[in-house]
């Protein structure tokens, strides 16, 4: 049976691994730049960050891991906070009140949707970095209740 249902275009990531994660996620659109943070994705779950066609070709990630500590981190620096956050512009996060946040990035080649796979080091290859120790002046965000259903946070 065809459908006339057009094909869905989104920033998606999985979380492959044996824990928790935290996620930010840093974009440039016809505004400008922005990052966006927190989405709790639980182990082995996915996630639609952005719903719809891609914005740009490169994205940013900084993911913390709730469970078992440490990040997953690059040298694209953007503002964070520890909670909820929208922030418009990247630049003079910590005069602005945000922290400055070092996000690996993502170059989706112009595709319409792109998944991003988050594993652990000991795990399959990714396109995502390994894990890194958790910085002393920076600890992960509390772990999400019970009661959240893996939404933004």
């Amino acid at each position: 049976m065809l459908s006339s249902a057009p094909a869905k275009a989104d920033f998606r990531l999985c979380n492959n691994t044996g824990s928790r994660v935290g996620i930010a996620l840093g974009y440039k659109d016809a505004e400008g730049w922005t990052t966006e943070g927190w989405w709790n994705v639980p182990s082995r779950t996915c996630e639609t960050l952005l719903r719809g066609s891609l914005v740009a070709r490169y994205y940013y990630i900084y993911a913390v891991d709730y469970d078992r500590g440490g990040e997953w981190s690059g040298h694209a620096f953007m503002c964070s906070r520890e909670k909820e956050f929208t922030i418009r512009g990247i630049g003079n996060c910590l005069a602005r009140g945000y922290d400055r946040t070092g996000y690996f990035e993502v170059d989706t080649g112009e595709q319409r949707s792109w998944t991003v796979q988050l594993t652990d080091s000991a795990e399959q290859p990714s396109a995502a970095p390994p894990r890194t120790p958790p910085p002393t002046s920076r600890p992960p965000s509390p772990a999400p209740t019970s009661g959240d259903k893996g939404g933004k946070q």
